[in-house]
């Protein structure tokens, strides 16, 4: 590297600096108003009645719906493939397409990955 190019580089790393000092100032000042917030939220959230968790309450996409649809309809459990071309997948990409979507809902506790023999998975409904 030409030390000519080193110096440039150094330059400009430098005139962000004051930059870095001005963000972190302000974003302390915004962390204290949030943690302001945050307590008069938990002020009235102790006041009200008790939220219970309920599995309606996670945010789905709609990818992950549409398989727990699929998942929930299918009693006895169902491979990834399955549920792939349930959906109307090809049946190449299947297997991948709903992985993702089941890695999501076993995390939220909304559905049981069951290991068979091997390599074999299914997933059921909880």
């Amino acid at each position: 590297m030409r030390i000519s190019h080193k110096r440039n580089i150094q330059r400009k790393l430098h005139k962000q600096k004051p930059l870095l000092i001005n963000t972190t100032s302000a974003v302390n000042n915004t962390l204290k108003i949030e943690t302001v917030i945050e307590k008069a939220e938990i002020a009235d959230v102790v006041a009200s009645k008790p939220i219970v968790a309920s599995k309606s309450a996670v945010a789905l996409t709609p990818k992950q719906q549409q398989v727990l649809d699929i998942v929930v309809n299918h009693t006895d459990g169902l491979n990834p493939k399955g549920i792939g071309l349930e959906a109307g997948q090809e049946e190449a990409k299947a297997a991948s397409w709903a992985t993702g979507a089941l890695k999501k809902l076993t995390e939220e506790g909304l559905v049981e990955r069951i290991q068979l023999a091997g390599n074999k998975v299914l997933y059921k409904a909880l």
